[in-house]
């Protein structure tokens, strides 16, 4: 059997545990955030629940970008669900069906987690970051959508590398928190499943005018 879901193990667990306590008191809204400029293009994610734009860095972490970039425009998102939900904490998506089949992927991409943080990109609220497994180079094409701020999966984290951010929710984080507050349980093997499936319906770059 394939290694469980990307963020799946005993580590991030116990950092889940601690993230939710740090973020109880999370703020409900993002500061205002300058226009698109050329060099960060945008994403539009459909979800069941309702969409939001999510403008990518490529300058903090430019193969995460272009991986990430290379599923949207494969479709690979499509179908796929939040399958991981913490209130608090996280949503992770990107790599399920709503009956919990794992995707194909491609080869996974070095960590760029450092990087990213001397650009100034971080785990905070509204950022999307890479998931993986415990190895530091496993990411794929599964993502999560930081609740809220999770200094502790920054570089260098407790494994010396730390999850990387590469984007961030820039309208539309009202839907992240839609999808945060619906009802979770365990599915087999899966723990924080929704029980009522949040499904991706579409992901597309937006084209500039």
């Amino acid at each position: 059997m394939k290694t469980l879901a990307r963020l799946f193990t005993t580590g991030f667990a116990s950092l889940a545990v601690a993230a939710i306590s740090a973020n109880f008191a999370f703020a409900q809204n993002v500061a205002p955030v300058p226009a698109p400029t050329q060099d960060k293009p945008r994403v539009e994610v459909k979800t069941s629940l309702g969409s939001m734009v999510i403008e990518l860095d490529p300058a903090a972490a430019p193969k995460t970008v272009e991986n990430f970039l290379s599923y949207v425009k494969s479709g690979q998102y499509e179908g796929t669900v939040f399958h991981r939900v913490i209130k608090g904490f996280m949503i992770q998506g990107g790599g399920f069906s709503a009956d919990m089949k794992e995707k194909s992927t491609k080869a996974p991409i070095k960590n760029e987690a450092e990087m990213a943080l001397k650009a100034g990109v971080k785990n905070d609220r509204g950022t999307i970051a890479m998931a993986r497994t415990g190895d530091p180079h496993s990411a794929t094409a599964q993502f999560y959508i930081n609740h809220g701020n999770n200094d502790m999966l920054n570089f260098p984290s407790r494994d010396g590398f730390g999850y990387v951010a590469f984007g961030k929710v820039v309208s539309g984080i009202e839907v992240v928190d839609k999808i945060a507050e619906v009802a979770t349980a365990n599915k087999g093997q899966y723990q924080n499943v929704p029980q009522t499936p949040v499904v991706i319906e579409k992901v597309t770059l937006i084209t500039k005018k």
